[in-house]
């Protein structure tokens, strides 16, 4: 597999596509937008694979082959939560969107040292969560050749009877002439 390819989701694709319209020239992350752009897959949500970083997705990585860090993808830099979102305004995040577990992507940082940084596991990632709750949702269909409706032999015998409501000729109010009085 190139090491320049990935797969991204079509909103994925266009946040990229919007980032190196903006990118000046000169910046460092213009070269590494290109390649994201030019080796990529474009899928649907639907279809991107559990094991393809995505935005929103928790993934565990690791740089030159040093220990493993767990982050989330984001689309911008997170005030909140110091260390737990790694956006894709920064070289390590924009190379781990659109990975699949196992694939390295590798980059030059501002020093000129190589940079490889290698997708270890998707943790979690939306679309396969959608996915996951929109099947949970689906009733479920009873099998086929087999009743919906389970009979008891004998069930009737240990019945309560029915009794009714109002007694054999009717009810009627002890004032009231009933119905031959009209």
């Amino acid at each position: 597999m190139n090491p320049d390819t990935s797969i991204l989701t079509t909103k994925d694709f266009t946040i990229l596509e919007v980032m190196h319209d903006r990118c000046p020239a000169g910046d460092p992350l213009a070269q590494m937008l290109k390649r994201k752009l030019d080796g990529a897959t474009v899928v649907f949500r639907d279809d991107v694979p559990e094991d393809v970083a995505t935005l929103s997705s928790r993934v565990r990585f690791s740089v030159n082959g040093g220990a493993p860090d767990t982050r989330i993808i984001s689309h911008d830099t997170m005030t909140s939560a110091v260390g737990l979102f790694l956006p894709i305004t920064v070289a390590r995040g924009l190379a781990l969107l659109g990975l699949s577990e196992g694939q390295s992507f590798s980059y030059l940082d501002v020093d000129g040292e190589t940079q490889v940084v290698r997708l270890e596991a998707v943790l979690h990632q939306p679309e396969a969560a959608r996915r996951q709750k929109e099947i949970a949702a689906r009733p479920v269909a009873p099998a086929t050749g087999r009743p919906a409706l389970k009979l008891v032999r004998g069930g009737m015998e240990r019945a309560t009877p029915v009794v009714a409501a109002a007694p054999a000729g009717g009810w009627q109010a002890p004032d009231d002439p009933g119905p031959s009085a009209a």
